[in-house]
């Protein structure tokens, strides 16, 4: 394949107008792995994410997929602040979050920054009725009075497709869509800027996926949000992504708007994954592309790029230099030496170094 000449940048930058709302810079967890109870010593690393860059625009859909394993939860909870990255830093509007911030900044990232989880049976508390699953976040963070906390928990109700006499039901009584509705009406309370979206559908029934897809469409054009969405069903990610991020043992190997990355798949993992999904139509003819082995350790990666056991294209100077994210075309950005032959170029030789 004609290598391609391409556009060095430290991070890739979406071309749709609009706001950054948060952008994480080259992101790095690392968790320590030890031997042994009473004098545990440290074994090594396990690369959960090893240096991952995304940015994140007002009225957007970002979406990480990948197998399992790859680092799009951990990248998730990153961004939530759920865990401390090992390096890197999370900005909001700006500001960055990671290394001792205000504690004014903290109440409003913690405020603008909200999480809908996988699944609905464990993410609502069984002993607490709805209005008071939603009301809670407001309860923590703002004054209301009673009249204007009803009306509140009411009108999210309505918003996500719910009647305000169920409010005073528990979530034992309700369906498993029903409850992830709710989940999003708790997200919406304080009005954020940012929901994060753990595999919101993947524990429905296949007949409810599509009414909750359509529900969080219509709410971020209706609250102008912004959305990162967490996913492995490729249709899903299609469906409600603008912008999307592959990411492959803790690294994004491909990321482009989504509409290119379906149509015009450069990766040959990013080529493979939507190998094996279903097509949008059975008439559809797709290669199939079968990749061999196994998804190696993160905690002993393969040298150079981590994906060249399984790649069909190996060549032999992929076991020894990482490739670094180029844009290889306009707004199309792809680790692989397939497209740039970082052994002609110095400078991004030295920068792919694992």
């Amino acid at each position: 394949m004609k290598t391609q000449e391409a556009k060095t940048q430290t991070q890739p930058t979406q071309t749709a107008d609009g706001q950054v709302i948060i952008e994480g810079r080259n992101l790095k967890k690392h968790f320590p792995v030890t031997k042994g109870l009473l004098f545990a010593r440290r074994m090594g690393a396990l690369k959960a994410v090893d240096g991952v860059s995304f940015q994140l625009k007002r009225g957007q859909t970002l979406g990480l997929v990948g197998e399992s394993g790859c680092g799009k939860s951990t990248t998730a909870k990153l961004t939530l602040l759920l865990e401390k990255p090992t390096e890197g830093e999370i900005l909001f509007k700006g500001q960055d979050v990671t290394k001792k911030p205000s504690h004014e900044l903290m109440r409003e990232y913690r405020r603008n920054v909200q999480a809908v989880f996988q699944d609905p049976w464990s993410s609502l508390n069984p002993r607490m009725r709805v209005k008071e699953i939603i009301a809670e976040p407001v309860d923590i963070n703002l004054k209301l009075s009673r009249g204007e906390r009803k009306d509140l928990v009411e009108k999210l109700l309505i918003d996500v497709g719910l009647h305000p006499y169920q409010a005073s039901l528990y979530p034992h009584e309700f369906s498993g869509g029903q409850r992830q509705r709710i989940a999003i009406a708790r997200a919406l309370a304080l009005n954020p800027d940012v929901i994060i979206l753990d595999e919101p559908v993947s524990a429905l029934d296949v007949s409810i996926r599509a009414q909750i897809m359509n529900l969080l469409k219509d709410l971020q054009e209706q609250y102008n949000l912004s959305y990162m969405l967490i996913a492995h069903d490729l249709a899903t990610v299609r469906y409600m992504c603008h912008w999307v991020a592959v990411m492959y043992l803790g690294r994004i190997v491909e990321q482009a708007p989504s509409k290119v990355l379906f149509e015009n798949p450069l990766h040959p993992y990013t080529k493979a994954l939507i190998s094996s999904s279903l097509p949008s139509h059975p008439d559809i003819q797709r290669e199939e592309i079968i990749l061999t082995g196994e998804v190696p350790s993160p905690v002993n990666p393969p040298s150079g790029c981590h994906f060249h056991p399984r790649c069909p294209y190996v060549m032999p100077h992929c076991s020894e230099i990482y490739p670094p994210l180029l844009e290889v075309e306009p707004n199309h950005w792809v680790a692989c030496h397939l497209y740039y032959d970082v052994r002609n170029k110095p400078e991004a030789a030295a920068a792919s170094t694992s």
